[in-house]
């Protein structure tokens, strides 16, 4: 898979990007990234990527010049431009999943008081945002989109790691695990994980996923589900 990203900020990006499984991603060679400063594609000595928002309001706008130059020299039929912005579609598992079906993603950080809405209109394919707050701007969302898609790349996790049985790969939590010591200050592992009885063991993830899902995050169960209520159960097992 191939990701740009235009941004204001591309020091941002050093660090998170260059650890663990994106790194491992993009040294093996599944992940192709690019960080773009949007101020390379302005005209004037000031390198103006911004203005005043007409009819009047605090903050400014990013202009929507250097955008538009910034992603017609990036894209190809391939491309699934993204606006990084708070007003877009909240950023799920599912969307996720939808996003690494693409060759090539083109990520745009909107700053300061968004975008001029020509970008909106004119150039993107989606609008994300990951969650209802407000963040300086589209580069820490960015990576969260970065390092979310590149979690289902084919090979990036390894053969011991799979995202099929993580929270939200089925819209539920993931069941309790453990490990060694068995008994750790008198916090037992539940006797069936140690039975080796796998049936019962894929039996007790299920419930326990579940379970945990409806007491943390109800919102997720399906709406075919046919219950409301919360089964009682013990502290110990969530």
């Amino acid at each position: 898979m191939k990701i740009d990203v235009l941004t204001l900020f591309p020091s941002m990006f050093a660090g998170p990007l260059d650890q663990s499984i994106v790194k491992r991603a993009r040294e093996n060679g599944l992940l192709e990234l690019t960080i773009h400063n949007l101020r390379d594609f302005t005209h004037d000595r000031h390198k103006t990527v911004d203005d005043k928002p007409f009819g009047g309001g605090p903050g400014m706008l990013l202009k929507p010049a250097p955008i538009f130059e910034a992603v017609e020299s990036l894209v190809d039929d391939s491309t699934r431009i993204v606006l990084l912005a708070p007003t877009g579609r909240t950023l799920t598992q599912a969307v996720v999943r939808e996003l690494a079906r693409y060759p090539h993603l083109l990520l745009v950080c909107g700053s300061y008081e968004g975008v001029d809405e020509r970008v909106r209109a004119g150039l993107a394919d989606d609008e994300l945002s990951i969650g209802d707050y407000v963040l300086t701007n589209g580069a820490l969302p960015a990576m969260v989109v970065i390092d979310a898609v590149t979690r289902l790349l084919p090979g990036a996790l390894g053969d011991a790691e799979s995202p099929d049985e993580e929270s939200f790969s089925q819209d539920l939590l993931e069941y309790p695990q453990y490990t060694r010591p068995a008994d750790f200050r008198g916090m037992k592992v539940p006797e069936v994980l140690l039975s080796g009885n796998h049936a019962e063991i894929a039996k007790w993830r299920s419930e326990q996923s579940r379970l945990r899902t409806l007491q943390r995050r109800p919102e997720l169960m399906n709406k075919n589900s046919g219950t409301n209520s919360v089964p009682q159960t013990n502290e110990s097992d969530l």
